[in-house]
This record gives C-alpha cells, sequence and structure tokens, in this order.
C-alpha cells in the first residue's frame, strides 16, 4: 500500500517536474486574477464616487442630496445606490429616504405623522417624494433690491413668509435679524440652477406639480381637495375639523352652497362650489376654461400649477378690488418649497396679465396712472376709437386706458351715458330715466363697482301688492294661482319648442293665447273677472321683461338667454343712480361730445371715422356700440357695407321701448296702505289698458322723500305717444286716484316723462328677439370685422342682453379683443 502511495505521488510530481512547481504557478494566476480585481475595484470606486440620476432625460450628473436628513449617512454630493428626482436640479439620496421611510428609522415617525394629515385632507397619493416636495425641499427667495432681483435659496430651517417673500434682501439673516451679511452680497452669483428654470423642459421634468402653502383662496374653497385646486393639503387653512370626513364636509356644504368669506362683500363668489351651476361670471376651481386651455395649451395635461395661480389671483382680487393687483402683489403670497416657486413667479406674471386682459380682475372703475399701466409695454403701440360714450362704449374705454392704449370716444350727444340718464332734480332722490335697477348681484360688475365706489344697494323686497281700481288690494292667494297658470302657460312654450318638427316661429302672444284657449277647453276650468285681469297684469310684466309688445316677439327664443347662467342673488336698486357708476368710469378720458358719426371707411389699412361736421379722424381700430336702433336704420354708413349675415342679424332684433314716469308728492299718501313694501302692482281694468303704469315703485326706500316712479309697456306706448306729458301725467294720476280711492291723492309737485322713442341718437330702451330669428343673432352683431371693426352694446351680448351689466359686459369683451389684436 505503500508502494502504491508512493507512486501515486510520484505521478502527481512527474506530471509537474517539480513539487514546488505548482503553488508558484498558482500564485501567477491569482496575481494576475487579483490585478484585474483591482482594476475592477477602481473603476468601482470612481463609479461609487457618484451616480448619474436615473431619471430619462435629467441633466444632473453629479446630483446633490437637499434632504441632509441622515445626517451621518446622507450621501450628500456623493454616491447612493438610488436618487431619487424631484427636478432637474433637486434629488434625494436613498440613505434619506430610508431614514423618513422605515419604520426603525427616526424620521418615520414625522412622515407618517404629516402622511395623516395628507390623507384626512387630499386626494392624491401621500408619497415620501410628496413628503419631500411638501416638506423638506429649501425654499427659494427673490431679492428685493430693484437692481438685483437675484433668487437665493434660503437654508433648511426657515420657514418662508409673505413677510419675507416681501421684503428679502441678499445675506439677509432670517433668524433673529434683518441684519445682512457684508457690504454686497448682491454681487455674489446667482445658483446656476435658476436659469434652467424658466426652460419648457424643465418643467416637463417636474415629478411633482407645485401646491401652494396657506394660499389666499382656502377660505374660498374650503368644500374642495386642496390638491385638486393647487394647494397643500398639509397647512392649517386647508385643513378639515377633527374627526371630519370628506363626505360629511361636502354633504354639509350642500345645504350651504353661496360659501361666503368673512369680511367680503356677499356678493362676490368668484368660485363655484361643488354640485353648483348655472351662476354668472363664476369659475370652477378644479377645472381650466376654454379660453384658459387655448392660451395655457400646455396646462392640458396637468392644470394644477395653473389652478393654484389662477384661484390665488382671484381669491387676491376679490380680498382687495379698490386697487390694482400687479404682480408685485402676488408674488409674495406664492408659498411653495423648492426651485419651482421661481417657475410659479414667472407664470403668474403671465396668467395675470391674461386675467386682466380678460376682464376677470383689474376691472371695474380702477383708474391707473401712465407708469402703472395693466398690461407689459407690447401692448401700448395701439390707438382706438370708440364710437359712443355709453356703459359698453366707456367700459371699453376704462379697460383700453388702464391697459396702455391711446383712446378716443365719440359721442354725438352733449352727455354721456346713453341710456343711463339720471334725473338729480327730485329733492334727496336721484331718479333714473333709464336703467336704476340691478338684476342678479351675485358677481354683477355692478356689485364689484359699487364696492369700490363705497355704495350701497338696496335690497328689493319681494313683497308687491296688487291693487285694483277701486282700491281693493287683491287676495294674494288670487295672485299665487294666477302666477302659477301664467308660469305654466311659458312651460308649455319652452316643451312646445324642444319639438323639432316644428320649424316655424310664432309671436309669443299668439302662442300664450292658443295654449290658453286649449287649457280652458280642455280642464273645464273658467276663470273669474279678476283673476283674468290679474292674468293681465302678468303678462304686462313679461312686456315689461321683453320691450315690447307680445305679438312682435319670438315664442322660440324669448328668453334665449336663460340657456346660460345668469347672474343670481338680490335684485337691487341703485339708489344713488347708474350714473354715479358711469361718471367715474368716464374719469379722466379723452370723450369728444357732439360728433355724431356719419361714415366708417375700413377700405383702407386705416379706418376713417367722418363725423357730421366734416372732421376726418384716422385710426386702425373703431368699436362700434351704438345702439340696435341706429344700426337698423343705417345712421351709420360702412364702406365697404355691412355683411348681408349681419344687416339679417340686427334686423332679426327688435328694438324695444318702455317708457318712463316719475312724480314727486308733498307727502307719501300710499304708506298706510303698501306697509314698507317696495313697489306695488296696478290690475287692469281691461286687456287695452295693460301695461298703463302697471308697477309703481318707491324710488326713497329711506322713506323720506314721496316719490314713485312707474312704467308704460307693450301697447301703452303707443298709447302715450301722441300725449303731450300733461296728459301723460293726467292719466297716471287717474290711475293713482283709483288705486287709493279711499283717500285724497295730492297732485305732484314735480314731475318728468320718458321719451326714449324720440331721442334721435337713441331710439329705444333695449333689445328683443323678433319672432323668426334667434339668440345668435347676438353673436353675429358682436362678430369683428377684419380686426378693424368691433362691435359692443347690449345688442351684442348673447348672455346678457337688455341691461347695462350687459353693455357694460360687452365693452370690456372687446376691450379684450382689440388689445389681443
Amino acid at each position: 500500500m505503500s508502494t502504491g502511495r508512493v507512486r501515486t505521488k510520484k505521478k502527481a510530481c512527474s506530471s509537474d517536474q517539480s513539487p514546488d512547481n505548482l503553488p508558484l504557478r498558482s500564485s501567477g494566476r491569482q496575481v494576475k486574477k487579483k490585478a484585474a480585481e483591482a482594476a475592477d475595484d477602481d473603476d468601482e470606486a470612481s463609479e461609487k464616487k457618484y451616480r448619474k440620476c436615473e431619471k430619462a432625460g435629467c441633466t444632473a450628473t453629479c446630483p446633490v442630496c437637499f434632504a441632509s436628513a441622515a445626517e451621518r449617512l446622507c450621501a450628500k454630493n456623493g454616491y447612493t445606490s438610488r436618487w431619487y428626482h424631484l427636478s432637474c436640479g433637486e434629488h434625494f439620496c436613498n440613505e434619506c429616504f430610508d431614514h423618513y421611510y422605515r419604520s426603525h428609522k427616526d424620521g418615520y415617525e414625522k412622515y407618517t405623522a404629516w402622511k395623516r394629515i395628507w390623507t384626512s385632507n387630499g386626494k392624491s397619493e401621500p408619497s415620501p417624494k410628496a413628503f419631500m416636495a411638501d416638506q423638506q425641499l429649501p425654499y427659494w427667495v427673490q431679492c428685493t433690491k430693484p437692481d438685483c432681483g437675484k433668487w437665493r435659496q434660503l437654508t433648511k430651517e426657515i420657514q418662508l413668509t409673505p413677510q419675507i417673500a416681501k421684503t428679502y434682501r441678499c445675506g439677509m439673516k432670517l433668524n433673529n435679524s434683518t441684519k445682512t451679511e457684508g457690504s454686497d452680497q448682491c454681487s455674489m452669483p446667482e445658483d446656476l440652477r435658476v436659469a434652467e428654470v424658466s426652460d419648457h423642459w424643465w418643467y416637463s421634468m417636474l415629478i411633482l406639480p407645485p401646491l401652494l402653502k396657506d394660499s389666499v383662496a382656502a377660505p374660498f374653497l374650503a368644500a374642495y381637495y386642496p390638491d385638486c385646486v393647487g394647494m397643500s393639503p398639509s397647512c392649517t387653512s386647508t385643513n378639515r375639523l377633527p374627526g371630519e370626513s370628506n363626505l360629511v364636509k361636502l354633504e354639509h356644504l350642500k345645504s350651504v352652497p353661496n360659501l361666503t368669506v368673512a369680511g367680503m362683500n356677499k356678493y362676490f363668489q368668484p368660485f363655484y362650489q361643488p354640485n353648483e351651476c348655472g351662476k354668472a361670471l363664476c369659475v370652477r376651481p378644479d377645472v381650466m376654461e376654454l379660453d384658459e386651455l387655448y392660451e395655457f395649451p400646455e396646462y392640458s395635461r396637468d392644470p394644477t400649477m395653473y389652478l393654484a395661480l389662477r384661484n390665488l389671483i382671484l381669491a387676491l382680487w376679490y380680498t382687495n378690488c379698490k386697487e390694482a393687483l400687479t404682480p408685485q402683489k402676488c408674488i409674495h403670497h406664492i408659498i411653495v418649497r423648492g426651485l419651482v416657486r421661481i417657475r410659479c413667479v414667472q407664470e403668474m406674471e403671465r396668467i395675470l396679465y391674461f386675467m386682466t386682459r380678460k376682464g376677470l380682475i383689474n376691472t371695474g372703475i380702477l383708474s391707473v396712472s401712465p407708469d402703472q399701466y395693466l398690461l407689459p409695454k407690447e401692448y401700448h403701440n395701439k390707438s382706438v376709437i370708440i364710437v359712443g360714450a355709453g356703459a359698453a362704449g366707456l367700459a371699453a374705454a376704462r379697460q383700453l386706458h388702464n391697459f396702455g392704449i391711446k383712446v378716443i370716444i365719440l359721442e354725438a350727444k352733449d352727455r354721456i351715458g346713453g341710456r343711463v340718464w339720471d334725473d338729480k332734480t327730485f329733492k334727496g332722490v336721484t331718479v333714473g330715466r333709464g336703467a336704476q335697477i340691478v338684476n342678479g348681484c351675485v358677481n354683477n360688475p355692478m356689485a364689484l363697482m359699487c364696492e369700490q365706489l363705497g355704495i350701497k344697494m338696496h335690497k328689493l323686497g319681494e313683497k308687491c301688492d296688487l291693487i285694483q281700481e277701486g282700491g281693493r288690494i287683491t287676495d294674494p292667494t288670487i295672485d299665487k294661482r294666477m302666477d302659477f297658470h301664467f308660469n305654466a302657460i311659458l312651460d308649455v312654450v319652452s316643451e312646445w319648442r324642444k319639438d323639432k318638427t316644428q320649424h316655424q316661429d310664432v309671436p309669443l302672444g299668439e302662442k300664450i293665447q292658443e295654449i290658453y284657449k286649449a287649457f280652458i277647453q280642455e280642464s273645464g276650468i273658467q276663470f273669474s273677472e279678476l283673476e283674468e285681469k290679474v292674468l293681465q297684469f302678468h303678462l304686462s310684466n313679461l312686456e315689461y321683461a321683453c320691450g315690447s309688445n307680445l305679438s312682435q316677439v319670438s315664442a322660440r327664443s324669448w328668453d334665449h338667454n336663460e340657456f346660460f347662467a345668469q347672474f343670481a342673488g338680490d335684485h337691487t336698486l341703485l339708489t344713488v343712480g347708474y350714473s354715479t357708476v358711469i361718471d367715474k368710469l368716464a374719469e379722466g378720458l379723452d370723450i369728444r361730445m357732439n360728433f355724431p358719426v356719419q361714415s366708417i371707411d375700413y377700405s383702407g389699412e386705416e379706418v376713417q371715422i367722418t363725423t357730421a361736421d366734416g372732421t376726418v379722424w384716422t385710426t386702425r381700430k373703431v368699436l362700434v356700440t351704438v345702439p340696435l336702433a341706429l344700426l337698423q336704420k343705417n345712421a351709420i354708413q360702412f364702406n365697404p357695407p355691412l355683411s348681408e349675415k349681419k344687416i339679417k342679424a340686427i334686423n332679426s332684433l327688435g328694438a324695444g321701448i318702455i317708457e318712463k314716469i316719475a312724480l314727486q308728492f308733498p307727502y307719501r299718501f300710499w304708506d298706510s296702505k303698501i306697509q314698507g313694501a317696495d313697489f306695488f302692482g296696478h290690475v287692469p281694468p281691461n286687456s287695452s289698458q295693460r301695461g298703463l303704469f302697471s308697477v309703481f315703485y318707491d324710488m326713497d326706500p329711506e322713506g323720506k322723500q314721496s316719490i314713485l316712479m312707474s312704467v308704460v309697456t307693450g301697447d301703452a306706448v303707443t298709447t302715450i305717444k301722441n300725449l303731450d306729458d300733461k296728459q301723460v301725467l293726467q292719466q297716471c294720476m287717474t290711475v293713482l286716484r283709483e288705486l287709493f280711492k279711499e283717500q285724497e291723492v295730492p297732485d305732484p309737485v314735480k314731475f318728468f316723462v320718458t321719451r326714449w322713442s324720440n331721442d334721435p341718437w337713441l331710439q329705444m330702451a333695449y333689445s328683443f328677439v323678433k319672432t323668426g330669428g334667434s339668440g345668435e343673432a347676438y353673436d353675429i352683431i358682436a362678430e369683428d370685422i377684419q380686426g378693424k371693426i368691433f362691435f359692443a352694446g347690449e345688442a351684442t351680448n348673447r348672455h346678457f342682453p337688455q341691461t347695462v351689466t350687459g353693455a357694460y359686459l360687452s365693452g370690456v369683451r372687446e376691450a379684450s379683443k382689440i388689445a389681443a389684436f
């Protein structure tokens, strides 16, 4: 066996010639292997010094961790197994991620506490990235020194506040003092990352949209998930009550949809509440409007940043509408962590200018000096001539003037206001010969301008006793019954026009009569003589609303504007008169009185306007705001002539007429009977007298002065047309003495009767849709011609025709179009 063992050993040795050779050769191979491994280790060590961000497209080759949460373990600008990308200039390392995300780590409790708040208030995922963006990113702030403006990153422990943002200077110590370090900290270069923020690609690489902290919009939007309207769910301003679920909160708010903010005008409701609709000039805080998407298509995929800034701007405007809202006033309210705050500030300026141009903010009676124009210099190289100094013309002129655009107004009459004309000769009371009532005050620009002027409007009560000739007050149950039947008839008209087989329009009066007769026949109901008279009163109210007798009004389109959101809320009497607003709009504008325009020639590059005195005015853009009646009678010659389409639209609308009478008495003989009501109705003795002084308004809500105002509508307008003022007064006094037959009614000490139909430069009160016409005519009349000739006025406002508000808004609309061209 030993021989065998020796042989085996020899064989092994012989194969390598020497027993010592085996370890020598093995050592050589290991050296080579170790050398190769050493080379690999050098590469790996070099790679471990840093690691690129793995986010495709990220330009950060050497990321730096902004969090520094795990003090000893944080990669800082060194190696980490993974970088978490928030933006191209902001990353955090895997070690800091673990510090908050792992349950055994020190930061876990802070993360979970934040997560609880976020989950209870918000809708988006409370991810670690969202936590880092909301809680750990450093703030950036801009130096407010006029010749600096550099952006500086604040240290991690500094919480940005509006006050800091408003006053920050480079080098300012923010811990305990406001002293600055060094003599010229502004000379220090700006962080290179700041320049990248303006690029489109930078925003496209942003992982999470910015959510503003403590936004001024928060009180307006308490019913929404904060992160759906651009706000952080972690702020106390967006917190719900302890234990209050989202569902409970939303259900609670359904019962009080008109959320108002403490200390704010109750008519200011710029945002829809959840499940709310049909409110004019209201926006959804969680959705972009079509014109916003058109202007800012880059936000169509994720509108969060746009909504955050738009909602903030709107809230700031309605918080203080008496001063122009500038970018400088908005900047310090943008509180959000990270470089994205720089982007927000840049975008806010664009959004603010857009909203200003559209008349969503910085509107009303604001007046700005030449060094404070509301739009940038590129808008200032335009000039416009406006024909007509009514509500539409003045609204457009005020907007354009504030934008920095040169405006001249040519007015045919010797006064401004158009169909707004107040009589201030009555003792202690202003009486409007034209408009004086504001129909629906919520978000109404008239309410805004009254707030700007410090004017209070008088809310009109609902009580309206119907008094019969003979002096008896009609039983309210009869009034309610006939009001119900009257509205039921109009409902049937609405159903009839839904029938697509009905191609032929008919007069509204004819259709009402047809439905009424059919109802009587089918139901067998017989109305009493008084009930028939009360029905005539309601018909006269309808003629008041239309400005015409019902034989001319379209049954299909008489209420065409009701398909759009209308102004909600109180109806009010503007006791100081609309002229207070009109006069303020006109302040400081270049208005040339007694310059009737005869022709507008837009055949050349420039537009030439010729006035009655032969003067030729040259401009590039003209805004025509004359009443519909003047367009129908070709009071202005256009060259080239208006298109057939526009002429057809002009003639498809009616130039409605109502007249007014106001009377001042030596004392208030009506008080005991009316008992504080703002108005009372006159039940006509027969259909032929329908519309003749159908409603009387008490023009002094305080009850100190003795002034009544009444209206003449429908066919009654024709009845008084050929009577002189004293004859009209006599008819009115006959009616009043019938209504108050139980007492002596004194003769008035003063009165007036309007004659709108006889005014050569007006000839009407307000428009309506004639039989065969449609609401589309308003839009067609409003269409501009070649970007040179623009049109405004109540007869160009499809949504709000017949009102001063509608005229005003049409002027704002056209100012926006002119500025954008």
